[in-house]
């Protein structure tokens, strides 16, 4: 099948959608199918306001237009709800094409947190992109029963998983030179340093040992200035970051907004368990597995989650394999002919709905 990915969130960016993004699509092209990227690399772009980082292509309907003519796929997935999945979006409702979305990013608490828009108005927004989606993917079931009961339909679960021979577990927190002779225990951070994050959270945590934050963000430069005993190691490689992880003792996940939380099954993997709060995201990938720990009071979760056999990390990792996940996503797909048109029919697990009318 050739299957067109719009995505406003790829390489170079570094994030948990992009992690997984990739992975998908390595894992379609290994099932035999041809998967075409469309992404803010094909567009002319500027920076995000207030994330630097991050380019978003400017005015991409007609370059969206003249790709989908070249590219006539067999199946459209359209990833994120940026300029890239809206101008997309508009394109498969002039063709009468049927495709599928994801919810990746809680964008309304982010823009609560950075703009104090209020949360209601960002995901009136996003239910009306996500209407016309045939299936709205969504990691967890946590998150599932939220944007339901928000007035989202047709919602899907469609978990995520972490390359774990990328990152191997380590019986015990080994040195590395990337991090030096830190004091141990060492807690870790990986992530975005911004708004929606709650970094402070583990930043003000009052724990012996070490704090290490990989990541890049907003509020990287003025948490710097407030935390200078933390040590900030930035943007790492994929095999560097495994490294990172395997020397630590801690994850430290002080999100409370997530849709899942990659990076928990990414520690997990290496063998170091996690310390959250218990809430969407955590109660999913970390739960009750004996793999981290989870309470309202962050640092009672990082004193338990200390204690914690690091084997038991790793175990909960293997239940996320990359196969499993490829399938659920394969299965969710709505093929179609591009010939068909607006009128055409789509033929749906049993049920014949035409595709404009969604």
């Amino acid at each position: 099948m050739k299957i067109v990915l719009v995505t406003d969130a790829w390489a170079p960016q570094v994030n948990g959608v992009v992690t997984t993004l990739v992975e998908l699509v390595q894992q379609l092209r290994q099932r035999g199918h041809e998967v075409l990227v469309i992404e803010p690399g094909d567009f002319r772009t500027r920076p995000c306001p207030g994330y630097p980082g991050i380019a978003i292509a400017v005015w991409p309907g007609r370059r969206m237009k003249a790709l989908f003519d070249q590219l006539r796929p067999d199946a459209v997935h359209i990833a994120t709800e940026g300029p890239l999945g809206w101008a997309a979006r508009r394109q498969c409702l002039r063709r009468g094409w049927p495709f599928t979305t994801a919810f990746h990013t809680r964008f309304p608490e982010i823009l609560h947190a950075a703009l104090r828009v209020p949360v209601a108005w960002g995901y009136a927004l996003l239910r009306r992109f996500h209407r016309p989606s045939q299936a709205v993917l969504v990691p967890t079931d946590g998150v599932l029963n939220m944007l339901s009961g928000r007035g989202f339909r047709r919602l899907r679960p469609w978990t995520h998983g972490v390359d774990t021979r990328l990152f191997t577990m380590a019986p015990a927190p080994h040195a590395t030179d990337l991090l030096g002779a830190l004091a141990r225990p060492v807690s870790l951070y990986v992530g975005r340093v911004s708004y929606e994050k709650n970094i402070d959270a583990f930043l003000s945590l009052d724990v012996p040992g070490s704090k290490v934050v990989c990541g890049v963000g907003p509020l990287e430069s003025a948490l710097q200035a407030r935390y200078p005993d933390v040590h900030w190691l930035g943007l790492l490689s994929r095999p560097e970051l495994a490294h990172v992880y395997a020397a630590a003792d801690v994850f430290v996940f002080p999100s409370r907004h997530e849709t899942f939380g990659l990076v928990m099954l990414e520690a997990m993997a290496c063998g170091t368990p996690v310390a959250a709060y218990p809430v969407d995201g955590p109660l999913q990938v970390v739960g009750d597995s004996g793999g981290g720990a989870l309470d309202d009071d962050l640092q009672v979760a990082w004193a338990q989650a200390l204690k914690l056999p690091r084997h038991q990390a790793r175990q909960r990792a293997l239940g996320f394999g990359w196969d499993t996940v490829a399938a659920q996503f394969e299965r969710e797909l709505v093929p179609f002919s591009a010939a068909a048109g607006a009128g055409a029919c789509v033929r749906r697990q049993g049920v014949t709905q035409t595709s404009s009318g969604r």
